[in-house]
């Protein structure tokens, strides 16, 4: 094979590398945007007060505040801690239907 033909063919095989890692690159990328889509319905899955984005409004027991935070289809949300005994309860209470939630303009246990 003469050099010209060893030359094409090399460009012709990087370039299908380049595509190859192009496709999977987009394929992984894909996968982690569904992932995070499907974690986000946890609301949904828990039938959560959600804002406009799917974030679950919960009144969150380690800090007592107000947050709106994705949760898990594993009912953890975002900003839970494993180990952490308010993190806990707050899982468990997701998970049992029991956790306090807001709307607007009140806290309720849902």
């Amino acid at each position: 094979m003469d050099e010209r033909w060893k030359h094409v063919l090399r460009q012709r095989i990087r370039e299908l590398g380049r595509r190859y890692e192009e496709a999977r690159h987009a394929y992984w990328e894909g996968k982690e945007d569904a992932e995070r889509e499907r974690d986000r319905s946890g609301a949904k899955r828990y039938d959560l007060p959600a804002d406009e984005d799917g974030n679950a409004r919960l009144v969150c027991r380690r800090y007592a505040e107000r947050r709106p935070v994705p949760v898990d289809r594993k009912g953890r949300p975002a900003c839970f801690e494993p180990d952490h005994p308010d993190c806990e309860g707050c899982r468990e209470d997701i998970r049992d239907g029991t956790v306090e939630t807001y709307d607007d303009r009140t806290s309720t246990t849902h």
